[in-house]
């Protein structure tokens, strides 16, 4: 709390200097304002520096929104190549990205809400691009589902992963997968393999491009999508 609270005072004082360095001059050509003048206004309305802060901050979240949005067009065509694992119609006009990380707690409450909703929409391609942001096994789980997407089981150890009552590690990863039928030996051997090694850093790779921040983080059809059931409806509804 307390370095919280240094941090917003900085920022109210350097808002602060800065209004009146540019305020300042426009000032003392029109009006013979001077600092002290306007040091008392600041004194006597300090809400007006909390508003200009607030709304610098907002243009800087609105800046970059628009790069996240410009960068995620960019590289569309990268997103939807099939080097990860999907479901759903392969050539369907509607496709969904999903960043996320098997460790994310929203990302694990997200998943029965997407599976339901994917299940009445089975016209949409839905790729999956599991990513490390969150604990330290969260890479291990990543390259799992990866791995076990080369035997044909990417889905029964994505489902197990996300419905895991148990704190997530590298043992319960080998637990859930050996439960699926997925050979376990043969998972490990792949998840050093050149194949998901690409793939695995591809999904890094296109995060750090387009300024991922956060998981999970849902694009449709070229689109960043709030990452909430009644949100990725609306757009698949909208992309039919």
């Amino acid at each position: 709390m307390k370095k919280a609270l240094v941090i917003s005072i900085v920022a109210l004082l350097v808002a602060a200097v800065a209004l009146v360095k540019e305020f300042l001059p426009c000032a003392n050509k029109t009006a013979g304002i001077s600092a002290t003048d306007v040091e008392a206004v600041l004194k006597d309305h300090p809400e007006y520096v909390v508003n200009a802060l607030q709304a610098y901050d907002q243009k800087l979240r609105d800046e970059a929104e628009a790069k996240h949005k410009a960068l995620i067009k960019d590289n569309e065509a990268k997103l939807v190549e099939n080097n990860a694992p999907f479901q759903g119609p392969a050539d369907s006009k509607i496709v969904m990205v999903e960043f996320y990380d098997y460790a994310c707690g929203y990302c694990r409450r997200l998943y029965p809400e997407l599976d339901k909703l994917l299940a009445k929409n089975t016209d949409v391609k839905v790729l999956f691009r599991p990513v490390a942001f969150v604990s330290q096994y969260s890479e291990y789980a990543a390259r799992a589902v990866l791995a076990a997407n080369e035997q044909g089981k990417f889905n029964e150890l994505h489902k197990e992963l996300f419905s895991a009552q148990k704190q997530l590690d590298d043992k319960l990863v080998d637990e859930l997968a050996e439960k699926v039928g997925i050979d376990v030996e043969k998972m490990k051997a792949d998840m050093k393999s050149d194949k998901v090694n690409a793939a695995f850093e591809s999904n890094h790779s296109l995060a750090e491009t387009i300024q991922i921040e956060g998981v999970p983080t849902v694009i449709i059809n070229g689109e960043s999508v709030q990452s909430a059931p009644t949100a990725i409806q609306s757009k698949i509804d909208a992309s039919k």
